[in-house]
């Protein structure tokens, strides 16, 4: 147990560097969670018989351009609709026997189908626009 003890001290400017990197890490952290908070609740939003993709997911969530991370909250999130998301032009992205349950359960859900692909312009779910710095019509005139 000493030996180990030895191992893990360090040089005081050293530990200094480390404490230093270690809350760097946690900030990052914690605005990666509160994203994938924010990418939860725009899943949640989308309705039963809508579909939306992995980018507009991204986009209603605040970070346009993060389509993989969507992708990433979907493959570790449990309880979440994620048969609703789907990759760009409503092409199901999953492979195998998930690709088959998540047709059925679109199905199911009365999502309509042309060939492999949903039918985008009948199903897709328009997030709401956010009205952060928009001004009203009236206030213009």
């Amino acid at each position: 147990m000493v030996a180990r003890a030895k191992l893990y001290r360090l040089a005081p400017s050293r530990a200094g560097l480390l404490s230093l990197r270690m809350t760097k890490s946690k900030k990052k952290a914690d605005d990666g969670g509160e994203m994938r908070l924010r990418i939860e609740r725009a899943i949640r939003a989308i309705p039963r018989g809508k579909v939306s993709t992995y980018g507009g997911v991204a986009k209603a969530a605040g970070s346009p351009g993060a389509a993989r991370l969507v992708a990433r909250v979907l493959h570790r999130g449990f309880g979440l609709p994620w048969q609703r998301v789907l990759g760009a032009g409503g092409q199901i992205k999953l492979t195998g026997d998930s690709a088959l349950e998540q047709r059925l359960r679109l199905e199911a859900e009365g999502v309509r189908f042309r060939g492999r692909r949903v039918d985008m312009k009948q199903c897709e779910f328009k997030f709401p626009r956010s009205r952060r710095g928009s001004k009203s019509s009236s206030a213009r005139s």
